[in-house]
């Protein structure tokens, strides 16, 4: 492996190990260090609840675990989920990205950019508008040189942005002051992957050129110390600056000349004059003071979601269940050199077997549409990407679980059976025995094995759980080191569906040796990589449709991987005790778009922030 490659595995597993977190697992007080657990943190009836009025401050939980790090975007450990968290929907309460998605249409709308993002005819530059309204926190404007400088520091320091992306855009050009020019990567003169490029405009936070420099001079332009630097004195453009952060609280304050009052952006400033965060010692403590209305937006795995709205004050985005859209598909994957898990019989006796419902009703309380509702493909349950899918077509490759007899008929037919009578099936001699992994504490991911494990008995496979401690879980799956482990594909983004299923069975990770992005198992096959590398350049959504339909027959047919539940992106619960008119299926922003379940945070979820109003209306 080339050095350069160790580097961007290095990277992209700092990434992955933080994505992960931020989908909600259920975290409990035995928690690990690849959680950010062990901290001294405090529970809200010792926390300075008083710092801040709370009519001017909309408080979170399940977002923030243990004290910030840094402000620095290029660092991989700021723990600094509320300021610096990158994803297909970025954070941008203090960083500003270009666009924000919105998953509900699968749409970017401008934030520091101005109008849609413009391809030249053979699709090789993407060219972009500042708004001419966007400023910094010290007046001066947003420029295309910003922009522009932002990506070469990223490179420069080979960050992990500048580490992913730099696969795929060539550079990132100033055309004048307002005018961005990224040219893509090519190979045989066409764009090695437009969807790669898009990604990164909603992803990425835009930089103060001036304060970049500014940070390289006083760290001697060093790679390593330029990803350390704390950058508490930073300078951004978005509508809230830290006040207060320490090992109890975050605190961040509004910019009350922040450039979103233009009548460009938003037309006038977000409501809560605070945004806050109590450090919680576990989800039960986060979970008391959500219910006492100290906590305004949850965003924590909730084991009883209908007993906490049934007194009226709590609310989720959609008024039954699954409460929220899900948005990603956690799923257990097979390792196939190990012997029987090399086996189709074996994979899909296990997968048919598997009580989904169990898992919804149990680990999930609800909180995920049933494979009944939402068939299964390799699309996440949002609009836009069933649309994506024929599901007529797939009918005859899909399961909806606890079909014990038609998996023992599986099994039976390709010869697999018990010889000895001790309830397990073998192959080639070998009994089929094999351990199902997660992370210990991760509650709802642990009793989906569990139920996993208890089909594989009822059809004569004996499946063990093992809940290792999180880095060694980490460990173990990067180094391809399990029979069956679970874990997250990419859930809703900018170039989903098409980088989950790459995650799922592009064989392009087979020759890394270690890595935690995605086809953990070792599947191989060449239609699905012609269909992966068709599909981004692909513009015709009769052709799209088609190509995903058929990944998705191959991957059911084949089954090197199923996915247990669907799951938000992000929990979403509000308590409506102090401020209300908080973003529900069918709000829409004052410019008439659908607001998504992004904690008011994400995205285009932002929005969320300039809809809700105080109770008492004053």
């Amino acid at each position: 492996m080339s050095n350069r490659l160790k580097k961007i595995c290095v990277f992209l597993v700092a990434i992955a190990m933080l994505a992960s977190l931020a989908i909600g697992c259920n975290k409990t007080e035995t928690t690990t260090k690849g959680e950010n657990a062990g901290k001294d943190t405090t529970s809200s009836d010792t926390a300075d609840k008083d710092s801040t009025p709370r009519n001017e401050t909309l408080y979170f939980n399940g977002q923030q675990w243990g004290a910030i790090n840094d402000w620095n975007p290029l660092s991989s450990n700021s723990n600094n989920a509320l300021g610096v968290t990158q994803k297909d929907s970025s954070r941008t309460l203090t960083y500003e990205t270009l666009y924000m998605y919105n998953m509900l249409d699968g749409k970017m709308y401008p934030l520091l950019a101005s109008g849609d993002p413009v391809w030249n005819d053979n699709q090789t530059t993407l060219t972009i508008k500042i708004n001419p309204d966007a400023k910094w926190w010290d007046g001066t404007p947003v420029t295309a040189d910003d922009v522009a400088y932002t990506w070469d520091v990223n490179v420069k320091y080979e960050s992990a942005a500048g580490a992913d992306y730099s696969n795929y855009i060539d550079s990132i050009k100033a055309q004048d002051a307002s005018t961005v020019v990224i040219s893509a990567k090519l190979k045989d003169g066409k764009t090695i992957n437009p969807l790669k490029v898009l990604e990164y405009i909603p992803r990425q936070f835009v930089m103060q050129k001036a304060y970049l420099q500014k940070v390289e001079q006083r760290n001697g332009n060093d790679a390593t110390k330029m990803k350390t630097d704390k950058m508490d004195d930073l300078v951004a453009s978005g509508p809230y600056k830290p006040y207060v952060a320490n090992d109890q609280k975050v605190v961040f304050q509004r910019v009350d000349d922040y450039w979103g009052k233009a009548a460009s952006m938003w037309g006038k400033l977000p409501v809560p004059k605070y945004i806050a965060h109590n450090m919680y010692k576990d989800n039960a403590a986060g979970d008391v003071a959500f219910k006492a209305g100290e906590v305004d937006v949850s965003q924590q795995f909730i084991s009883d979601v209908p007993s906490m709205i049934a007194g009226g004050k709590i609310s989720t985005y959609l008024p039954e269940a699954p409460y929220n859209l899900g948005a990603t598909m956690p799923t257990a994957w097979f390792n196939l050199e190990k012997p029987g898990l090399d086996q189709v019989a074996v994979r899909k006796a296990i997968a048919i077997a598997t009580d989904y419902d169990q898992i919804i009703k149990t680990a999930m309380s609800g909180q995920s549409a049933s494979f009944k509702d939402v068939p299964r493909s390799i699309m996440n349950t949002t609009p836009g990407e069933q649309a994506l899918v024929d599901q007529a077509a797939l009918k005859t490759v899909q399961w909806t679980g606890n079909d014990v007899e038609g998996a023992k008929k599986l099994l039976d037919q390709a010869g697999i059976k018990d010889t000895d009578n001790d309830g397990i099936r073998e192959y080639k001699g070998q009994k089929l025995s094999f351990k199902a992994e997660c992370p210990s504490g991760w509650s709802d991911w642990n009793a989906s094995l569990e139920i996993v494990a208890a089909a594989g008995k009822a059809i004569g496979i004996d499946i063990q759980t093992y809940f290792p401690d999180a880095n060694t879980f980490y460990d173990d799956l990067s180094n391809q080191n399990f029979d069956i482990a679970m874990w997250s594909p990419s859930a809703a983004g900018i170039s989903n569906p098409w980088t989950r299923a790459f995650q799922l069975m592009s064989s392009s990770y087979n020759s890394v040796k270690t890595q935690m992005i995605g086809n953990f198992g070792g599947y191989s096959n060449p239609t699905v990589d012609k269909l992966l590398a068709e599909i981004p350049a692909t513009t015709d959504q009769a052709k799209l449709k088609a190509a995903y339909t058929e990944l998705s027959k191959i991957y059911l047919t084949d089954v090197p991987s199923f996915s247990l539940m669907y799951r938000p992106e992000l929990f979403y619960t509000v308590n409506e005790s102090v401020w209300t008119n908080f973003p529900q299926q069918g709000s829409k922003s004052e410019k008439g778009i659908e607001i998504p379940p992004y904690d008011l945070t994400d995205g285009y979820g932002i929005a969320g922030l300039y809809t809700i109003k105080l109770v008492n209306g004053k």
